[in-house]
């Protein structure tokens, strides 16, 4: 059985990963470029994104630093407007409290994941937060969950990472944790063929952890 659950959480409690998309479109339009959405995927996988077609399109620093800051108020406008909620999230996560303690380990910047979490009721069943501004390397990179691992106290055997990016699943197999895939749409192109789990909802979490078969 397991104790623990890191979660990840953009695309996997809330459905913001095509709105960060959304925001590096427009910003990168605003100077004539054209994000390409296939390429953003792959290069998000590696743990990049918007920021390398812009480069690769011969973009200096300084305007991507610009428009960097375009990008990040574009995506809170749209982390304010749009519908980002996941249906049954909260439940689910009511049902694992039962069972196991968990936190989250996001690449999100501090302030983006306070303007989600304002007016919801997921953060209540987290002992704590990971953001971005918490560790030095992000994923695919292991730090962000092996610091997961040593707030929690916990073994790599008693913990599961739920993620919905390979980024994710990357960072998760290299510091030695299982990891199980939600779906999301925005992502379900990417390499999950190491991933211990592929499931449609949390709650399917439920049996993982409880090791029912």
């Amino acid at each position: 059985m397991k104790k623990y659950i890191l979660f990840d959480h953009d695309g996997v409690l809330v459905d913001t990963e095509f709105w960060y998309y959304k925001a590096g479109e427009r910003a990168l339009a605003d100077i004539g470029l054209t994000l390409d959405e296939d390429q953003y995927l792959r290069d998000m996988g590696q743990g990049s994104g918007t920021w390398a077609q812009a480069r690769a399109a011969g973009v200096d620093e300084q305007t991507i630093g610009r428009q960097r800051e375009v990008r990040d108020s574009y995506y809170q406008e749209y982390l304010r407007t749009e519908a980002i909620e996941i249906e049954g999230v909260v439940e689910a996560l009511a049902e694992l409290s039962k069972y196991v303690r968990m936190a989250i380990v996001t690449t999100a910047k501090r302030v983006d994941f306070d303007i989600i979490h304002e007016k919801r009721q997921i953060k209540q069943f987290m002992d704590f937060i990971l953001a971005r501004e918490d560790y030095e390397l992000a994923k695919p990179h292991p730090e962000p969950y092996l610091t997961g691992l040593k707030r929690l106290g916990a073994t790599k055997e008693e913990t599961l990472v739920v993620e919905d990016s390979s980024r994710g699943l990357n960072s998760a197999v290299a510091a030695g944790i299982d990891c199980a895939i939600v779906h999301n749409d925005f992502t379900k192109t990417h390499d999950f063929s190491r991933a211990s789990y592929r499931i449609k909802t949390l709650i399917e979490l439920k049996d993982i952890i409880l090791d029912v078969t």
